[in-house]
């Protein structure tokens, strides 16, 4: 087989994060940016034969809404949802995240999608990753300028959880709610402690000894250039062709 490429490893290391036995349970969880790889990720634990329910928001047949994001939000105000996946144009060592623009209130120097239900799904969800494929200062900054959804609350706020962890195409950082603050807890390959220092705005806390993030096993290659690239075919037709090597249709 093949070894594995960035996309596949970044699958992998989401999906550990998704069955971390160490945080709360998963039965419910739903994918809502237009990212593939988180999408891959949780297709592979359901291949792996975990019994979890998918709600992935950008599948365009057998998507369970029939009312778009309304439901998800009526669903995750109930408690139905464990886990959700954010991004966002800039996010901070507090795990803030801003979809809304750069520079003071409204942020027109660079506009970003808009925050949505961001704010929402990030109060109402035990469990978040954050997700982002591009590392640099000008993402992971000191403090983001506009907050969509705020990684802590004031005491007296309701809130049902916070950032599990962060993702990154360069690492894999942990949250802790209690200090408000990320551990560097692996480096993917090709990556230092320093060059991951040099390509982050905020600061952070990391081990002695900093282990890389490990490659997928051969198989969970097999499963996710097989089962899981079949589920995501027709969802993610490009994607599936440049990372599982799966021919398009003439």
């Amino acid at each position: 087989m093949s070894p594995a490429k960035h996309e596949e490893m970044l699958a992998s290391a989401v999906a550990r994060l998704i069955l971390d036995p160490s945080a709360p349970p998963v039965r419910h969880i739903a994918a809502g940016a237009a990212s593939p790889i988180p999408a891959a990720a949780c297709w592979l634990v359901k291949k792996m034969g975990h019994p979890v329910r998918l709600s992935l928001l950008h599948k365009p047949n057998g998507n369970p809404f029939t009312e778009g994001t309304r439901e998800l939000f009526d669903l995750t105000g109930q408690g139905r949802l464990d886990l959700f996946f954010l991004g966002g144009g800039q996010i901070d060592g507090q795990a803030n995240i801003n979809l809304i623009g750069t520079g003071e209130w409204p942020g027109l120097e660079a506009r970003f999608p808009g925050s949505f239900g961001s704010a929402y799904m990030y109060f109402m969800t035990p469990r978040t990753i954050l997700f982002r494929e591009e590392h640099s200062p000008r993402v992971l900054v000191p403090r983001v300028d506009n907050i969509s959804a705020p990684g802590l609350s004031p005491p007296g706020v309701f809130r049902r959880g916070t950032a599990q962890a962060l993702v990154t195409g360069k690492a894999i950082f942990r949250f802790d709610p209690a200090r408000g603050r990320f551990t560097l807890e692996s480096a993917h390959a090709g990556e230092t402690a320093a060059s991951i220092r040099e390509a982050t705005g905020f600061d952070y806390d990391e081990p002695a000894e900093l282990p890389q993030t490990p490659p997928p096993s051969e198989a969970e290659l097999a499963l996710l250039r097989g089962p899981v690239c079949d589920e995501m075919f027709e969802t993610y037709p490009d994607f599936c062709a440049r990372i599982f090597e799966r021919k398009l249709a003439a």
